[in-house]
């Protein structure tokens, strides 16, 4: 049994993938809410693209082992917003969007170098190992764009979703946020209930890098 959710055998490539998207994730949570007032998390260095500000090992370990993983969460004072709710939900969908973006960039550059014939006279070892990389980039920043998206906490979705309920419900919600994660833990590691839940979701990067090829293909 491979210790690993990924092949091992990608394992540098998949790390510094991984260090890219959840860098670009969490800058683009702290840039919003910098650019829209609040400049909790510019004080406190988060709005960079350094990795060393962003990363949680723990979670890059995770993400590595049970396919799933976190980074440093992002400090925002949605108070301190002009339009509270608006702001707080573009400074949450920030996060996700830029991995989805980032997806989109790739597709884009390929589709840009295949106009270009860049690929025309490469080994077919080469062409292997550039379509390793762009699968795995593929993988993992669409699979973060769709594992943030989902409504429960601490995830990007919940965070949404929050911003419409009652307060009385937040804080119901709040106090059991425990068995919510714990729920969630449940069904990433049984792969039961991980097959018929996460992985649906999971199976959504295809038809959305299939949207993306379709695009830049109108494009080029």
């Amino acid at each position: 049994m491979n210790l690993f959710w990924f092949d091992i055998e990608y394992l540098p490539v998949i790390i510094v993938i991984m260090l890219i998207a959840f860098t670009v994730h969490e800058w683009a949570h702290a840039w919003t809410a910098w650019k829209f007032g609040d400049d909790t998390a510019y004080r406190e260095g988060r709005v960079t693209l350094n990795p060393r500000a962003h990363l949680d090992w723990m979670g890059m370990l995770f993400l590595l082992i049970a396919g799933f993983g976190w980074a440093k969460p992002v400090p925002v004072r949605r108070s301190r917003f002009k339009n509270p709710r608006l702001m707080s939900i573009l400074v949450t969908a920030a996060g996700p969007i830029s991995n989805l973006l980032l997806a989109f960039l790739m597709v884009f550059i390929v589709g840009a170098l295949q106009n270009f014939g860049a690929f025309d006279d490469m080994s077919v070892h080469s062409l292997n190992r550039i379509s390793i990389f762009i699968s795995l980039w593929l993988q993992i920043n669409l699979a973060l764009f769709i594992f943030n998206l989902i409504p429960i906490p601490p995830l990007d979705g919940y965070r949404i979703i929050e911003e419409f309920l009652p307060i009385r419900t937040r804080i119901q919600i709040q106090e059991k946020a425990q068995w919510a994660t714990f729920i969630f833990l449940l069904l990433i590691f049984i792969p039961p209930l991980r097959d018929s839940t996460i992985g649906p979701l999971m199976a959504l990067r295809d038809p959305i890098t299939e949207a993306m090829v379709s695009i830049v293909n109108v494009i080029f």
